[in-house]
């Protein structure tokens, strides 16, 4: 499922194992892709260039991917981006905060990355 046009993809995870397969595979797609190995630098990633989608670890050094995701939603952009969790904190009570703390979706990792493409696609019907 290729997309129509070019989607703004910021992927924010501190392995850069993982962040190298991130890009692999949305770069498949069409994205244009931005990375960041840390939370702050996500953060900066997102205030300079405003992507339509941001993939968020949580866990990462200098700002946790819950503090970006808070502070991405109070810039209230328009449209409001989709936020994607991808962390290895799985139970019910850490999907909660993560939804709490303004994402779109939460996936445990390891994710099946076309699960995390499905689950975007009908989100970037609305970004221009």
């Amino acid at each position: 499922m290729p997309a129509a046009k070019t989607t703004r993809l910021l992927i924010a995870d501190d392995d850069p194992e993982l962040l190298a397969a991130y890009v692999l595979f949305f770069c498949v797609y069409g994205f244009e892709i931005r990375t960041a190995g840390d939370g702050a630098d996500a953060l900066a990633a997102y205030r300079s260039w405003h992507p339509a989608v941001v993939l968020l670890d949580i866990e990462m050094p200098r700002l946790d991917g819950r503090a970006v995701a808070r502070a991405i939603r109070r810039i209230q952009t328009a449209p409001a981006p989709l936020l994607v969790a991808v962390t290895g904190l799985n139970s019910p009570s850490e999907y909660a905060e993560s939804m709490r703390s303004g994402f779109n979706h939460h996936f445990a990792k390891p994710v099946v990355l076309p699960v995390i493409l499905s689950a975007i696609a009908p989100g970037l019907e609305n970004q221009p």
